[in-house]
């Protein structure tokens, strides 16, 4: 880190700031990735450079709130400065490493009015963040980036769009297909929500999105129709809310304040974050947004428990042959653990029906099922049961419903509808998450915003929605690209943390097959895609969507899919370029899954496998696109292998296609 006099870098520059500043130079550990910081009296400002080359102009970030002046008003100047240099290693567990580094350098500005700002600077990108002296209102955050030149970005746009309702943006799922264009193109009156995606150069990727998101709005990002100008907003904070929207389940905000946050002395906004990746390959392997989230907050970890889960709402309660009435009944979740039980799977999930619909009372359990019996036989059978939960009737009575099926056996909720990040809407996820945890409760969040770092401060929160899931292909438009989506999230908005995909299809299309049919329901692409999704995309609760019928009428694949771990002690991305493919490696103990998905066309890959390395691998087997997986998505074969000293791989994959490979070492 260099300080130096401002003044003749000035002059020799040409650039409009007054003379008496002065800026710090911010480099990352390895050096590659430079911010230089100016500390002048109307605040600090930062610009970003990658190998020398500028990714972003000077951009001055503020915190505009009612106790620490306006702008242009004095008190913005730095009073004081110091640095750090951190460089340890964190356990990260139920997620894609046992343990991660975190390395940067740091730097924390406090201003003359009381407000500190603090950056950090990685390897792999760079953040910030405000941090209060006194309780606040916040009117309005300052967030912008105005990159040198108008690159394309992937960005998603909310879904709800109104031109002349700008407050229905704000209800949001967050999931949405991706579009690619100019930054310059993005219209203006449509919000993005993150992580964003920027193509630099050279084929540099830069991906914006946030972590520490614990008691304030989610931010979005639009553009201002400038060539390469980004800037952001957050939904106010509610001042009224009532209960409404889908089965009754949901708060539905009738009134705002006219500002974003209130903020106590002390508290911190979100981490602003820039991550910087030459390419593709590395932007998938991107962990800032979990190095930057709070610490974990649950002490005792040893009740948690990751894995997988059947699950009966996409398929709609599916069986075949059981000699009764196949729906929500205490049967159809009886067979359900016995299928569970047969194949390792940790868990049942019984999702919307259970309750009693409408009456937002998860007290009330409709006739047809007898909970405690069904909690019973799972123990008996090894298989935990997770309920579906409505965010209103969750919220109600929280605490009640949390003890009183923690004492009955569940051991978790699925918690669904919140479809909101104000500041009111992410509070919720903070009381539920330490709820549950208080009463040895995992988490699944649907209808959910990216999970900024939640993982990791909550480890008993094991997944996030936030994606355009497999649950779409229920009622997909047909010209919904879904391979494509597939082969973007995985450097997009899984660098956000975990989320909850839901693959696992048996009834496999190709581009002229597919159909949506929500009681039959399909995938887009092949039966190897599936499969691989299960090694590409980080789910430390991973379902299997499809019916234990159709995984019975092939369980040599249904035990090779069930067995894939879900947390892994190493991750690997070996290759590949958004939106066309990827390959990724993973290690449990001594066993390698490599994965690989392309878009809807046909590719071979090849890969490096040398890091994998002596001693020999004791046997390795590969699941393939067939030759005929280009007509009939669901076919596909296997290769054994002798052992052999691995160095290179390779997979043919058809169109929608996809492998999976597993090594065993000695």
């Amino acid at each position: 880190m260099k300080k130096i006099a401002f003044l003749v870098l000035a002059v020799m520059m040409g650039l409009g700031v007054r003379a008496d500043e002065e800026f710090v130079i911010m480099k990352s550990p390895d050096g590659r990735l430079e911010s230089w910081v100016y500390l002048g009296a109307y605040g600090p400002r930062y610009n970003l450079k990658y190998d020398g080359v500028e990714i972003m102009k000077y951009t001055q970030p503020r915190l505009n709130t009612d106790k620490h002046g306006k702008a242009g008003e004095g008190g913005w100047g730095v009073r004081k400065e110091s640095h750090r240099k951190v460089d340890e290693t964190i356990e990260s567990p139920f997620y894609r490493q046992a343990t991660m580094r975190n390395q940067y350098n740091e730097l924390t500005m406090r201003l003359r009015n009381g407000l500190t700002m603090e950056m950090r600077v990685y390897n792999e990108g760079v953040a910030y963040r405000w941090k209060t002296d006194k309780a606040c209102r916040v009117i309005t955050e300052k967030v912008e980036y105005e990159f040198m030149e108008d690159w394309e970005t992937t960005a998603p746009y909310v879904i709800h769009f109104d031109s002349t309702n700008h407050e229905r943006q704000y209800n949001s799922s967050f999931e949405n297909h991706y579009k690619r264009m100019p930054i310059s193109e993005l219209d203006t009156r449509r919000l993005c929500f993150l992580p964003l995606l920027v193509h630099g150069p050279k084929g540099v990727k830069v991906c914006i999105t946030e972590s520490g998101l614990l008691n304030y709005p989610g931010l979005y990002l639009h553009g201002t129709g400038e060539k390469g100008v980004l800037t952001g907003e957050h939904a106010p904070l509610p001042d009224r809310v009532e209960q409404g929207g889908y089965g009754n389940l949901q708060e539905v905000v009738k009134e705002r304040k006219d500002y974003i946050a209130e903020m106590a002395k002390g508290e911190c906004t979100p981490w602003r974050i820039m991550m910087v990746a030459e390419n593709s390959a590395e932007m998938a392997m991107n962990n800032m947004s979990y190095l930057l989230a709070e610490p974990n907050r649950v002490k005792d970890q040893s009740w948690i428990r990751p894995g997988k889960s059947a699950w009966e709402w996409w398929n709609s309660w599916h069986l075949e042959g059981v000699g009764f009435e196949a729906g929500i009944n205490t049967q159809t979740y009886r067979a359900y653990i016995d299928f569970a039980s047969k194949y390792g799977l940790d868990y049942v999930i019984m999702d919307e029906g259970w309750s009693v619909r409408n009456e937002a009372d998860l007290m009330k359990v409709v006739p047809e099922i007898d909970l405690p019996e069904i909690v019973k036989y799972g123990k008996e059978k090894g298989v935990g049961i997770i309920l579906w939960a409505g965010h209103y009737a969750f919220d109600r009575d929280m605490e009640r419903v949390c003890q009183h099926y923690s004492e009955m056996g569940i051991k978790g909720f699925k918690i669904d509808f919140m479809d909101r990040d104000d500041q009111l809407a992410v509070d919720f996820y903070r009381r539920a998450a330490e709820m549950c945890a208080k009463y040895r409760l995992v988490v699944d969040f649907h209808g959910a915003f990216k999970p900024a770092g939640f993982t990791r401060t909550y480890p008993n929160v094991l997944n996030f929605e936030g994606v355009f899931g497999l649950e779409q292909m229920r009622w997909a438009k047909l010209e919904w690209d879904q391979m494509k989506y597939d082969t973007e999230i995985p450097f997009i908005r899984q660098a956000a943390g975990p989320m909850d995909y839901t693959p696992g299809a048996m009834l496999n299309g190709t581009q002229n097959t597919f159909r949506p049919n929500s009681l039959e329901p399909m995938s887009q692409g092949t039966r190897c895609h599936q499969l691989a999704l299960y090694v590409v995309l980080d789910m430390p609760l991973a379902m299997l969507c499809d019916s234990p019928s159709n995984y019975e009428k092939e369980p040599e694949f249904t035990k090779m899919l069930a067995e894939i771990p879900t947390t892994w002690d190493e991750t690997r991305v070996l290759a590949g370029e958004v939106g066309e493919y990827i390959v990724t490696a993973r290690r449990k103990g001594k066993v390698w899954y490599i994965g690989g998905i392309t878009n809807w066309e046909a590719r071979t890959v090849e890969f490096d496998l040398s890091f994998i390395g002596r001693p020999w691998a004791r046997s390795a087997t590969m699941y393939l696109d067939s030759p005929n997986s280009k007509r009939w998505a669901s076919d596909y074969h296997t290769m054994g292998f002798q052992p052999y000293e691995l160095t290179k791989g390779s997979a043919d994959m058809a169109p929608g296609g996809g492998f999976l490979m597993k090594v065993e070492v000695e």
